[in-house]
């Protein structure tokens, strides 16, 4: 009798979904963020023969491409693809969004900011939805990286920038440029990113897409960005004052709801009922354990962000040029 044998035939390993990739980084003045964004980029367990990385340099006036072109020597050493280049005709994170998408060569292209840190996964869990072939938009989630500020705790504690909300929008979803992959042969059928909109664009494309295409848009939990948020007043002010710019310029392309107007009865209203309310079932939920400090003062935070969201609003009047779309 012929023994039997042993051994077991290998098991066949399931392909993984592997596109060519271009991550897109916008870059102004950027010498604060840039140290800690090349490392997250060197970090990413996506195979390096099938990413390349586009920094554009977007017209800075600080040590930013000096260290750009410091920073793709080393990474060539190490064998990632890191490419530097320029868009100093258009002042817009968009126009230099733009520039990395004309030299793209990824099936995919995915987009974050000088500002954002990306973990080491990020690259791999943003790109796998798009194994579904109907799938040509993915937003993966913005968390916050720990800060020291009030301004930058309280956009942690209440996930100021997650994407669930844009997610969930009465209009039509979309994701923040942030974090965000997009099928590079899609901007040959709704053309490129508005070059002169200084806000608002990430809506924009993401909307023309799915109105204008059958391409679908899904959400990426595991794909996840740390976003760097603004440790000032002036900055957290400046923030949301451009998100209500945003809202107009939204209006004005696409006629959606604007944000109620900031009033000065709204806001007497509000503080007396977190003064008379809030604040002492808050302290009771501190005192059990259930709340913390600043829980104590979300409303009057909740109520800055409103009034310069109102303002930035009123302000704010789209450039004829941002009605533009570019193609190539």
């Amino acid at each position: 009798m012929t023994p039997m044998s042993n051994q077991t035939e290998p098991l066949s390993k399931t392909p993984i979904f592997c596109p060519k990739v271009s991550v897109i980084v916008p870059i102004y003045n950027g010498e604060r963020d840039i140290p800690d964004l090349i490392d997250c980029l060197r970090s990413q367990t996506y195979p390096k023969d099938r990413i390349e990385y586009l920094l554009v340099n977007n017209n800075s006036s600080d040590r930013t491409l000096e260290m750009l072109n410091q920073a793709a020597t080393e990474a060539t050493q190490e064998g990632v693809n890191l490419t530097i280049l320029e868009e100093n005709e258009i002042q817009s994170s968009y126009a230099a969004r733009n520039e990395g998408i004309r030299h793209a060569i990824g099936e995919i292209c995915v987009f974050t900011d000088a500002d954002c840190r990306p973990c080491s996964d990020w690259v791999k869990e943003l790109v796998q939805p798009f194994s579904d072939p109907k799938i040509g938009i993915v937003a993966g989630e913005l968390t916050a990286l720990p800060g020291k500020s009030l301004w930058e705790k309280y956009a942690e504690r209440y996930g100021v920038m997650s994407q669930k909300f844009l997610l969930e929008h009465p209009f039509c979803p979309y994701g923040q440029t942030a974090n965000l992959a997009i099928r590079r042969s899609i901007f040959l059928e709704v053309g490129l990113f508005r070059p002169y909109l200084t806000t608002g664009g990430d809506a924009d494309i993401c909307w023309r897409i799915q109105q204008e295409t059958d391409w679908k848009l899904t959400f990426s939990p595991l794909g996840i960005i740390q976003h760097r948020h603004r440790s000032t007043l002036k900055e957290f002010r400046s923030q949301f004052k451009r998100y209500g710019q945003s809202n107009r310029y939204l209006h004005d392309l696409y006629g959606v709801d604007l944000m109620r107007d900031f009033t000065l009865k709204e806001l007497s209203s509000r503080l007396s009922l977190w003064i008379f309310q809030e604040v002492p079932k808050t302290m009771i939920k501190i005192i059990l354990g259930k709340a913390n400090s600043l829980d104590l003062i979300k409303t009057p935070i909740d109520l800055l962000r409103f009034q310069a969201r109102s303002e930035g609003q009123k302000i704010a009047k789209l450039p004829e040029e941002a009605n533009k779309i570019v193609w190539s």
